[in-house]
């Protein structure tokens, strides 16, 4: 396992590197397309985090 299989990054860096909206992003955390603790995480401030590896594994069709 390395280091890129555990980086976590902002919804905005996330649709910067996806071409997906932020909004598009924060509906599929709010419907449970994307699951917590898997495609993203809540830091003790409130911050979320999408899990890159879970979330780019969901968009090809192969992740949870």
């Amino acid at each position: 396992m390395n280091h890129s299989e555990h980086i976590k990054v902002t919804i905005k860096k996330f649709a910067e590197l996806t071409g997906l909206t932020e909004n598009a992003i924060r509906q599929y955390i709010k419907k449970g397309q994307w699951k917590y603790k898997i495609h993203w995480h809540k830091a003790p401030n409130g911050r979320i985090f999408i899990n890159a590896k879970a979330a780019y594994a969901w968009i090809e069709g192969i992740g949870a």
